[in-house]
Order: C-alpha cells, then sequence, then structure tokens
C-alpha cells in the first residue's frame, strides 16, 4: 500500500475522519433495518442528500453569474431513478453514448448535451431525430461529415456545439479539437445550412481546484478576441465542463493500515467564486451566452453508500464479506481509502483488519481497517459515498449485483420509502414498500 505523496497532500487527521465517521454513525439504525428487510449486499441511495448537493451545486453558481446551466454526467452515476430526481430539480442531462441517451430520453431529459468521441452513425441518429432536445456536441470535423451523409431532409435542424481540446499532449488528445481548428470547424458547420451552431465546450477531469479551468478560460479568452462578430454573436454557450471534487477531498491508502493520506478540494463556493471572475474578465466580456457545467461526481458522491456483512472470518486480522467489488466495478479500494464502519459493533476506534470480498481474485478489498470494538460473522459494515463512479462500472462478475434501497429523510430518523431492482436493460421494477 504505498501511495504517491504530491506537496498538497498530508497525514488524515484523527478529527476529521471521526467527524466524517460519526455522521453516518447517527443513522445506522436505519441502515440496519435496511439490512434485516432487505438482505445483504445493498446500495443505499439518500435521495434528499442528492437533492441538497444538486441544489448546493447550482445555488453556488447562479448566485455569481448572469445564466448558468447545470447537466448532470449521467457516467458518473447511471441508476434511472437519479437521472430522474435531478431533472425534477431542474437539470439537463450530459450523455456520452446511445446507451445514456435514451435513458436520459425514458425519464423525461428535455435539454441533453451529447458529448464523447466516436460516436457512431446510430448514435448520431438517434440524437437527430430527438434534435430538440438534443445538443451534439461535435468531437472531430470527422464528426460533421457523419452528420452531412445522415442529413435526410431540408427540414432537418440540429443543434451542434464544439468540444475543444484543452490538454493537446497524452491520452487527452482523444478528446476535442483542437484550438487552432476552431475557426475552420466554424466555417464547415455554418456551411451546413441544417446545422445550427450553438456554443462551445471544453472539460478537465479531477479538478480539486479551479486552477487547469481558469488557465484554459484565459486561453479560450484570448483565442476568442481573434474570432469574427458573426461567431461571437452566435455563441449562445461555453460549457467549462465538470470534474468537480467533492470537498472532503481524495483519500489514499497508506503503508500503515492505520494511517490515510488526504489531499484536499476547494469547497463549491470557492470555485464559483473564482471560476465566476475568470469567466467575467474573459468570456462574457466578448459575448453574452450562457455558462454550462456537468457536475456529476460532486452531485451523487455523498448521496450513495455499501452495506455488507461479514460472513467468514478466518483470522483475527482477516474477514471475508458477502460481497465482492464487482459491484464497484475496479479495484478502488486497493489505493483509495474509505472508512469500513461495523454498524453492529461501532466504535469509534480503527482497527487493523484485512476485510476482503468474496470474489476469486486477491484483488478483491474493501479496506486494510474497520471502525468498530470486534469484527464477526454477520456484523453489517457500510462503506459511505460510494456513489460516483461505482455503481455505473460494477460488473456481473462471478457475484450477483445487490439492490438499491433509496432512502429518504426526516431529520435524523430516515425511512426507506423505496425498494428498487434495476435491470439496465428493461428498466425499474420499483416496488413500494416502507421499512
Amino acid at each position: 500500500m504505498t501511495v504517491n505523496k504530491s506537496n498538497k497532500m498530508s497525514l488524515m487527521s484523527k478529527d476529521f475522519l471521526d467527524s466524517f465517521v460519526e455522521t453516518y454513525v447517527e443513522r445506522k439504525e436505519c441502515y440496519l433495518r435496511a439490512v434485516k428487510k432487505y438482505g445483504s449486499p445493498l446500495y443505499i441511495l439518500e435521495t434528499d442528500v442528492l437533492v441538497q448537493k444538486a441544489k448546493q451545486f447550482k445555488e453556488a453558481f447562479v448566485t455569481r453569474l448572469p445564466k448558468v446551466r447545470c447537466y448532470f454526467a449521467m457516467k458518473s452515476n447511471n441508476l434511472p431513478l437519479i437521472t430522474k430526481i435531478l431533472v425534477e430539480e431542474g437539470f439537463g442531462i450530459d450523455v456520452s453514448s446511445g446507451i445514456e441517451l435514451s435513458r436520459a430520453l425514458s425519464n423525461g431529459a428535455c435539454d441533453i448535451i451529447f458529448s464523447g468521441p466516436g460516436k457512431t452513425e446510430e448514435e448520431l441518429k438517434l440524437a437527430m431525430k430527438y434534435s430538440s432536445k438534443v445538443t451534439i456536441l461535435l468531437d472531430s470535423i470527422g464528426e460533421i461529415e457523419r452528420i452531412k451523409r445522415l442529413l435526410k431532409t431540408g427540414n432537418d435542424r440540429v443543434k451542434v456545439g464544439v468540444r475543444l481540446n484543452n490538454n493537446p499532449s497524452g491520452l487527452w488528445r482523444k478528446f476535442g479539437i483542437p484550438l487552432d481548428q476552431l475557426q475552420m470547424c466554424y466555417r464547415e458547420i455554418k456551411a451546413v445550412p441544417n446545422l445550427e451552431f450553438k456554443g462551445l465546450q471544453c472539460h478537465s477531469s479531477w479538478n480539486l481546484e479551479p486552477d487547469r479551468q481558469i488557465e484554459f478560460i484565459k486561453i479560450l479568452g484570448a483565442c476568442l478576441r481573434s474570432m469574427p462578430m458573426d461567431f461571437l454573436d452566435s455563441i449562445e454557450f461555453i460549457d467549462i465542463g465538470g470534474g468537480y471534487w467533492p470537498q472532503q477531498g481524495e483519500w489514499l491508502v497508506g503503508d500503515n493500515s492505520l494511517e490515510h493520506y488526504h489531499l484536499p478540494a476547494h469547497s463549491i463556493d470557492d470555485f464559483a467564486n473564482k471560476l465566476a471572475l475568470a469567466l467575467k474578465s474573459n468570456i462574457l466580456n466578448q459575448t453574452e451566452c450562457a455558462i454550462c457545467l456537468e457536475p456529476g461526481r460532486w452531485i451523487c458522491n455523498d448521496s450513495m453508500h455499501i452495506l455488507l456483512q461479514v460472513i467468514d472470518k478466518k483470522d483475527k486480522d482477516l474477514v471475508i464479506t458477502d460481497a465482492g467489488t464487482n459491484i464497484i466495478g475496479w479495484e478502488r479500494f486497493e489505493t483509495d481509502y474509505f472508512p469500513v464502519i461495523n454498524l453492529s459493533n461501532f466504535e469509534n476506534i480503527e482497527r487493523h483488519c484485512n476485510i476482503l470480498g468474496s470474489l476469486c481474485t486477491p484483488h478483491d478489498v474493501w479496506g486494510y481497517a474497520y471502525f468498530g470494538g470486534s469484527i464477526s460473522e454477520g456484523d453489517v459494515l457500510m462503506i459511505p459515498t460510494q456513489g460516483a463512479y461505482t455503481y455505473s462500472l460494477r460488473q456481473d462478475f462471478i457475484k450477483p449485483l445487490p439492490k438499491v434501497v433509496v432512502i429518504g429523510n426526516t431529520g435524523k430518523s430516515p425511512k426507506v420509502i423505496l425498494h428498487e431492482t434495476d435491470d439496465l436493460l428493461t428498466g425499474l421494477r420499483i416496488e413500494r414498500k416502507r421499512l
């Protein structure tokens, strides 16, 4: 367990971690009732947390910028109910495939941006079929040519934007159009009467702070000053992407199972304040467009948790759980740290123990320690804040996938209000039950 420590990374303080853990222990009876009623393992979705995060994110930017649109990045969590809730909260949806586009449409989305490289003809056809609801963010000049071939009548109108590459080195070259090709790309779009140019998009990921976004906003501002006036007049939106990291920051395991490293993240208010200043001085002084944002991780991370049970205690420092890490889709906890909380026998002391899943692979790791007085067969364990890039990455490998239990919060005594079984091919079957 070796971590590459940056200059900004530090050992996580005990007070910081204890406070985080206590937040979930306060609601442990609700989580335990969920396991008693529905079994384990479970995904737990707290809808009130999701809504609160959505409102908090939007409010941070709406109070600082004249026109703002927010799009939830579905790839961060593709549970249909999450999309439905966020659409009801006034969010658009950011999709990156035909599958995601179909799900967004089926869950009521009317404002969709379709980004990503390598869009197939079938995916483009679907986006064009729903052109009143979908804006295609072009990832290459070649996509313009493919859309031209697919246009069937003079009445087709297709809304498009241009994704700009903001990292021309390494593997990030795969995304978007180089900035020095923007003017040529714009001319290509304008040459097709059926295409309606709407705006620009850029995206940088893993944003613990706004510095990289601000840097590209300045570069883009300089580029816009060289563009013709008809181009500036035609811009309806500039989308500065997502990648906003939750404020608790990034947590990594260390060489000692009881020492964890913390890379802090800026608050969303700090993001909004600094990005708004950069946008006003570099972009919005040239064009009165809307600013679009694509939060994914920041919105859904804290709203979903995982519950599992100890099924076998093989040694005093080795237990096996009834779920494998196929339910999060990758070997996350070999590097990323999250507290494992023993809800059945909680004590605010972290104790060393290899907590492993039931898959036939040694990389099936949940953690190297737990919070509790002891750990035994049948104990219910919680891994909190697993809403981002876990559920969407889950895979049907060896073990079955868990149910989703949806919890509505009422003060400190939340109740399970829905029990969902999610079949990604046939949609949701929802049984209304109360705990």
